[in-house]
């Protein structure tokens, strides 16, 4: 039987915040990470995956403050790093592998260079960095970034529809129930809108990023994953990964665009397994 949403739900108080998180099976500890879309949620980013990796780990998908059922944060107090290592403490947790998305694929670098002790793996998927890039076109955001903060300013189901397009190579993948969880989720937090459009200025909902020059101290495994069709994020920013994280691989998925973990939930579901188990 599949696991639902609301026999994983748990909330845990850490010592500065309230949050949310899906948990599920028994083992290693790994802990799931979002992204920073409108309506992003642990169980939106990884309602496919959840089941399947806690046949062999201690799943928790995590709300991040900002997003879904956990507390609001405004720009200045907006460190997810922070947040993880209150997490873990809160539960108890010694040191996990670490899989985020995007924002939370950031938060997972940074928190790998700053708290090694921490992390046993890191895995990523379509993660930005700073720094400059060679085949992003022009300065400013991306096609898909333009469309996300589109729909933080408008989150209709129509403009949530249009970022799911964005989102995904294969639009079979941008499915109304996908649709309506994430603009559920996105109207039923006003406050986290507002919080994100007022912090864009000031650098959200990345104020803090990893420094490229720690990268190459990074001695867990290393596992990224990319869509080779990713417009929110282009590869090329986990082929920069690659050449500086020395312990580190490169699986760049063609016909896949920026959430991996959702066009092609078998196979990373089995990349994620086999690579934490077996490194």
């Amino acid at each position: 039987m599949s696991l639902t949403q609301a026999e994983t739900s748990r909330t845990v108080k850490t010592e500065d915040w309230t949050l949310h998180y899906q948990e599920a099976g028994e083992g290693h500890p790994v802990v799931l990470l979002h992204g920073s879309g409108p309506g992003a949620t642990g169980w939106s980013n990884f309602s496919g995956n959840i089941e399947a990796l806690a046949q062999q780990f201690h799943v928790y998908a995590v709300d991040m403050p900002g997003w879904g059922e956990s507390d609001a944060v405004t720009v200045d107090r907006l460190d997810h790093v922070e947040t993880a290592i209150q997490l873990l403490d809160a539960l108890g947790i010694e040191k996990a592998a670490f899989v985020g998305n995007s924002m939370g694929g950031a938060t997972s670098m940074r928190l790998a260079t700053e708290h090694p002790d921490r992390i046993s793996h890191l895995v990523t998927m379509g993660p930005p960095t700073p720094g400059p890039k060679l085949f992003a076109a022009g300065d400013g955001p991306s096609e898909g970034l333009k469309v996300l903060i589109e729909a933080y300013q408008n989150p209709t189901p129509e403009t949530m529809g249009k970022l799911i397009s964005i989102m995904v190579h294969d639009k079979q993948f941008a499915t109304p129930e996908l649709l309506a969880a994430r603009s559920d989720a996105a109207m039923a937090r006003p406050d986290h809108l507002e919080n994100y459009l007022a912090g864009l200025p000031k650098g959200a909902p990345i104020p803090r990023w990893v420094r490229l020059e720690d990268l190459p101290k990074v001695d867990v495994p290393t596992l990224l994953i990319h869509g080779r069709d990713d417009r929110v994020v282009p590869y090329e920013h986990s082929l920069m990964l690659l050449s500086l994280i020395p312990n580190s691989r490169l699986v760049l998925l063609n016909r896949c665009g920026h959430w991996a973990m959702i066009e092609h939930p078998d196979e990373f579901n089995r990349l994620v397994a086999d690579f934490i188990a077996n490194n």
